[in-house]
């Protein structure tokens, strides 16, 4: 993805925060209001992190441009808005989104760190996955 387009920065992806947890969800999608939960949570808890939730049936092409495939589809971005991973499916617990985190940032923010380096996973699009919870 290239830096932060038009299309992006529409949707409250800033290129002043030092990450954003981008969501794809839907309207009757449970697990993406559970994700919703832990996602504001830890960017309320970090500073300079971003939560930005888009509906994805109103946004058809971005969903397309990005191959969401399903919700909830959560692309952690770093300060420029190039993504560093991405998660679909069942919510992320906290630790692995502290992991992605420092991830984006470089910077630990807490025992999720470990996580990142130890238990990665990679998708087909050669994009890390989550890190593990374990």
């Amino acid at each position: 993805m290239p830096a932060v387009d038009a299309e992006l920065v529409a949707l409250g992806v800033s290129p002043e925060a030092r990450a954003t947890l981008l969501q794809f969800s839907t309207a009757f999608c449970a697990p993406c209001r559970a994700t919703r939960r832990i996602l504001a949570d830890v960017a309320g808890s970090i500073p300079g992190v971003r939560h930005v939730e888009v509906d994805a049936e109103s946004h058809l092409e971005l969903v397309r441009r990005l191959r969401i495939r399903r919700t909830p589809t959560v692309l952690v971005l770093d300060s420029r808005a190039r993504e560093v991973c991405r998660a679909s499916g069942a919510p992320p617990g906290r630790r692995a989104v502290l992991a992605a985190l420092e991830l984006a940032v470089g910077e630990p923010h807490g025992q999720g760190a470990a996580a990142a380096r130890d238990g990665a996973m990679i998708d087909a699009s050669d994009r890390l996955d989550w890190p593990s919870d374990r």
